[in-house]
C-alpha cells in the first residue's frame, strides 16, 4: 500500500502566517506540522509517500524531508495546480498509485493515542473497499459527520450539516482500495466546486464496502487549520511530550522503532539538529540500551504513547452488517 499527504490549498484561514509559506510546514510545538501526518503513515507500515503541495511550495518540501531516505521510505512531490476538493488528490497521485490501494491523509490532521498503530496497519491490510475513522467533535457541524440508523449502523454521511444527525466527525485519514481514482473520475464537483471526499466515501457506503472505526477517548485527532486549532495542537503536544519525556511525531524515531533505519543513520539525523532538544532527544534514543531493549522486545515496535483509554470502540463493516465493540484499549 502506497500513501498520500495532502499539503495543498492556500491556508487562507491562517492568513497572513500562511502569506508566504504552506501551511504544512509551521511548526506544531518543535516539529513542522507535515512531520504529523508523515509519522501517521510511516505507523500504518507505509514507505511509499506521495506529498501533494501548493503551486511553488515543492522546494519547500523537498528541502525539508528529501527524497525520504533518512526515514527509510520513499517520498515523491507534485504540485497541486488549485485546491478543487480532498478526493482530487486521488486523481493527482493516479500514476503514483499505478492501480493499487491508498491512504490518504490530509498535511494538517494530527492523530496520536495508544494502539493507534495495531489500527492502522489493520485498515491497511483491508484492500477490499474503504476505511475511514470517526472521532466525536463538540463542533460537528465544521466536518463530514456520520448519520446513523436507529440499530446504530451507518447511514450516510453529511458534509457541515446545519443540525448535525450526531457528533461523530470524519477525520482526515482514509484508506481506499484499487477503485478509488475511478470512483472519484465518476463524481460531479460540488456546489462548491470541489470534487468531495464525503461524495467518494459515500459511494463506498452505498456499496456496502464501507468500514467505519471510532476513535475513542484514548486517541486525539486534530485539525491545526486555524490559528486557535493550531494553538491548541501545540499545546497538547507540549504537554503530552512534558510529562512523558517521549516525542510525538518523530519520524526518525517512527522509522527507528519499526526497525526501518540503523543506529548510524539515527545519529546522523541527530547530528543536524544538534543544538536543539529535537537533535538531544534522537541522540539519547540512538545511544540508549533502554530504546534497542524496548525496540527489540515488542516484535513489530510501535510509537504508541499510553494515554488513559475508554473501554470500548466500534468498528462497522457495511460490507457484513456487523458491528464489533473492542475491548480493552482502542
Amino acid at each position: 500500500m502506497k500513501g498520500i499527504i495532502l499539503a495543498g490549498g492556500t491556508g487562507s484561514r491562517l492568513w497572513p502566517i500562511t502569506h508566504a509559506t504552506s501551511k504544512q510546514l509551521l511548526p506544531v510545538w518543535d516539529k513542522p506540522m507535515v512531520f504529523y501526518p508523515l509519522s501517521t503513515l510511516m505507523l500504518a507500515g507505509i514507505r511509499d509517500i506521495l506529498i501533494i503541495t501548493a503551486k511553488g511550495q515543492v522546494d519547500a518540501f523537498v528541502g525539508l524531508l528529501g527524497d525520504g531516505k533518512q526515514f527509510g521510505i520513499n517520498l515523491s512531490y507534485v504540485e497541486q495546480d488549485a485546491p478543487n476538493g480532498i478526493a482530487e488528490a486521488l486523481l493527482i497521485g493516479r500514476e503514483f498509485l499505478n492501480g493499487g490501494p491508498c491512504a490518504l491523509i490530509l498535511g494538517d490532521n494530527l492523530f496520536h493515542g495508544d494502539n493507534l498503530g495495531d489500527r492502522l496497519r489493520g485498515a491497511a491490510k483491508r484492500h477490499t473497499g474503504a476505511t475511514v475513522f470517526v472521532h466525536a467533535v463538540r463542533d460537528p457541524e465544521r466536518y463530514g459527520v456520520m448519520a446513523f440508523d436507529p440499530d446504530g449502523l451507518p447511514l450516510d454521511i453529511i458534509e457541515k450539516p446545519s443540525n448535525p444527525p450526531s457528533n461523530l466527525a470524519v477525520t482526515g485519514l482514509y484508506f481506499f482500495d484499487a477503485t478509488a481514482p475511478d470512483r472519484v473520475a465518476d463524481l460531479q464537483p460540488s456546489i462548491r466546486g470541489e470534487l468531495e471526499i464525503t461524495d467518494l466515501n459515500r459511494s463506498y457506503l452505498e456499496d456496502r464496502k464501507l468500514t467505519v472505526e471510532m476513535l475513542g477517548r484514548g486517541c486525539a485527532w486534530l485539525d491545526t487549520g486555524t490559528p486557535a486549532s493550531l494553538l491548541q495542537a501545540a499545546q497538547f503536544v507540549y504537554s503530552v511530550e512534558e510529562r512523558q519525556g517521549l516525542k510525538i511525531g518523530s519520524p526518525e524515531e517512527t522509522a527507528w522503532r519499526l526497525g526501518w533505519i540503523d543506529r548510524d543513520a539515527l545519529t546522523r539525523s541527530a547530528g543536524f539538529s544538534a543544538a536543539s532538544d529535537y537533535g538531544r532527544y534522537l541522540n539519547d534514543m540512538a545511544n540508549s540500551s533502554e530504546f534497542l531493549t524496548v525496540s527489540a522486545l515488542s516484535g513489530v515496535p510501535t510509537l504508541e504513547m499510553s494515554v488513559p483509554s475508554d473501554p470500548t470502540g466500534m468498528v462497522f463493516n457495511a460490507q457484513s452488517q456487523e458491528i464489533t465493540r473492542r475491548t480493552g484499549h482502542d
